[in-house]
């Protein structure tokens, strides 16, 4: 295990302090939900349909999926510092495309490229495996990724009264801001953490061969893809179900949005206190649990007529909490089936990871409609979390055959 950076210490040749993990894993969760509650209103603005403007969901996790297979290598190759401050500078300026988009579809363009920030995300979590090991690392991932459950919590509020105030742009305007913050501390306070590899980018692709042979990899990567599935299920359709279903404003949606943030706060708290303990297959099972827990007594309140937005986002705090106790832990039993190909293992788990949270979330917007209610985007909440725990335990069986 290596030490921590002394608190004094902020040089290039430091490794980041915890606190600069968390606000910049924080960046790239603001970016994925600050201007959901915003979608009607940008529909209208753009004069487009919803489910146009839905794809900003959609098409964003899939360009991030994308963008984290090519993100690991290069940063095995060349550094993690070099990446993730060129990835904060393309999402800035990919930034100020969205404020100045003045169609529906050119503004699509210029979201995707917003997906850039998924540096923050990749290469945060590979700097804690380059320091720790598996078990600690999950604890730390856990302390790393708060950054990503106080964010949503408090993002959609802020964008709902942003918007009702200055219009949906205000949005967008806080997120450049944002990056350029960002990029400032990475820059003074993001030393490097890994050697280069020395390998050429051909070679260091060539390397995801000896990761999707691995079944534990994929049982890690299927648990945390699974199992967050029912989250990004839920942000590709709540804002649907919030402002058609309940008939709520911008500004209440937002308040209500960041339900799952709150559970997603405790579970990686306890990820960070008990991860160590318990171990890292515990945690997920117990998290994936959770996360199915959450949706089931939420499908059959729906089903029987009495679902308000007080028990339909009340009871998602659950699937915050399962997700909480799962990510950090499946991710950092992904990133330690091979360590020497952490950042490589950290962007291949999380593509998968977003590649399923973009067709579940493209999949929750159509399926969607004033006469069906919320029902459908439970159930496929109930596929993925029932299948997310089938993950783990393929996971656990195989380590017993290893004997590990």
């Amino acid at each position: 295990m290596s030490a921590s950076p002394s608190a004094g210490s902020s040089d290039h040749r430091s490794p980041p302090h915890i606190a600069t993990l968390i606000l910049l894993s924080g960046l790239s969760a603001l970016a994925m939900n600050i201007f959901l509650p915003s979608l009607p209103r940008m529909a209208e603005y753009f004069q487009a349909d919803y489910s146009v403007l839905q794809l900003s969901v959609s098409l964003y996790l899939g360009v991030n999926a994308f963008t984290q297979i090519l993100i690991g290598p290069i940063s095995d190759k060349v550094g993690r510092r070099p990446v993730i401050l060129w990835g904060l500078v393309v999402f800035a300026l990919a930034t100020l495309g969205c404020i100045f988009a003045q169609s529906a579809w050119v503004f699509l363009v210029f979201r995707m490229a917003q997906s850039a920030v998924v540096v923050a995300m990749v290469i945060s979590r590979a700097s804690v495996r380059d320091r720790y090991d598996a078990d600690q690392a999950a604890s730390m991932i856990g302390y790393v990724t708060m950054g990503m459950a106080v964010v949503p919590m408090i993002g959609p509020a802020v964008g709902g009264v942003l918007d009702e105030l200055f219009g949906w742009t205000a949005n967008f305007w806080l997120l450049f801001v944002t990056a350029l913050m960002a990029a400032a501390l990475a820059y003074y306070d993001f030393g490097e953490t890994k050697m280069k590899s020395g390998l050429t980018l051909g070679q260091q692709f060539r390397e995801y061969p000896e990761l999707l042979r691995s079944p534990r990899f994929w049982g890690y990567a299927l648990a945390c893809g699974l199992t967050s599935g029912s989250f990004f299920s839920y942000l590709g359709g709540a804002p649907f179900v919030g402002t058609v279903i309940f008939g709520m404003t911008p500004a209440t949606l937002g308040f209500y949005f960041g339900a799952p943030a709150i559970g997603y706060v405790i579970g990686n708290f306890l990820s960070g206190r008990y991860s160590m303990r318990y171990g890292i297959n515990r945690m997920v099972f117990w998290g994936c649990l959770v996360c199915l827990a959450g949706v089931l007594p939420n499908v059959l309140i729906m089903a029987l007529g009495y679902g308000t937005p007080n028990t339909f986002f009340g009871l998602m705090v659950l699937i915050g909490l399962g997700n909480g106790m799962a990510i950090p832990n499946a991710t950092s039993g992904a990133l330690s089936v091979r360590p020497h190909l952490a950042a490589t293992a950290s962007g291949l788990s999380g593509a998968i990871m977003l590649g399923l949270g973009a067709v579940l979330s493209a999949l929750a917007g159509s399926l969607l409609t004033p006469e069906t209610g919320a029902e459908p985007l439970l159930w496929l909440m109930i596929i993925t979390s029932t299948l997310s725990v089938g993950a783990i335990i393929l996971v656990i069986l195989r380590e017993r055959q290893l004997g590990l």
